[in-house]
């Protein structure tokens, strides 16, 4: 299998299924394509239109197939790796997992307009402003908080529903936003970034993104390449 991503210091749609698979331990070929330009005719543009048509990373190519879109990658994955246990076994709790998923798939607006992903930067100064000026954004931080402190708190933890799912790998970009923007949370969901950030998975992708720094640098362009 091959994943394509983009650069790993601002791509959070990337991270999802990078740290999901190497989590997981499932063997598999990394293709960054670096974000120079989003235009048609952009390198970007032009290989990653080969794999998928929205023009969007990341993709998951197993063979000749390819799958487009995170939680669909994840979804695949699951289906694929039954042994690796990516969704808890309980059915309920499987389905908390899937509507968390889901939420961070199509949620969050503010958070991601206002903090976006930048693994290198170091921005407490500008979290703490953007924080008190814009509601949205402490209503989205609110509801984070709030949701990993019931589910670490039904879990046991140290996971989200205890072991390493799916759920976590969604919520790891999360985690780079709350570092990078100094985030005031309590001290269960501060153990929990711990953890997150201790993951092996998120460790390597920590390390690569902080490498990356003499790569072209995209404030706004780069969310136009999620998916």
């Amino acid at each position: 299998m091959k994943l394509y991503i983009g650069n790993k210091n601002y791509s959070s749609w990337s991270m999802r299924p990078w740290v999901l698979l190497t989590e997981a331990g499932i063997p598999f070929e990394e293709v960054v394509l670096r974000f120079d330009s989003f235009e048609p005719q952009s390198a970007f543009k032009t290989e990653i239109l080969k794999h998928n048509p929205t023009g969007r990373v990341p993709v998951l190519v197993d063979g000749d197939f390819p799958v487009w879109d995170s939680l669909a990658i994840a979804e695949y994955v699951a289906e694929r790796f039954p042994e690796k246990n990516l969704w808890p076994a309980d059915p309920r709790q499987r389905a908390r997992a899937r509507s968390v998923c889901a939420e961070m798939h199509s949620g969050f607006a503010a958070l991601r307009e206002h903090w976006g992903m930048n693994i290198e930067a170091h921005l407490a100064d500008v979290g703490a402003r953007v924080l008190a000026e814009q509601p949205g954004l402490r209503a989205d931080l609110d509801r984070i908080v709030s949701m990993w402190t019931q589910l670490l708190a039904q879990s046991g933890g140290p996971m989200l529903f205890g072991h390493f799912t799916i759920a976590d790998a969604f919520f790891a970009p999360v985690v780079t936003r709350l570092v990078t923007y100094g985030a005031p949370v309590p001290a269960a969901v501060k153990g929990y970034v711990d953890r997150v950030l201790a993951l092996r998975s998120v460790s390597a992708w920590y390390r690569d993104a902080q490498a990356e720094h003499d790569f072209l640098q995209f404030e706004e362009n780069y969310r136009t390449a999620r998916a």
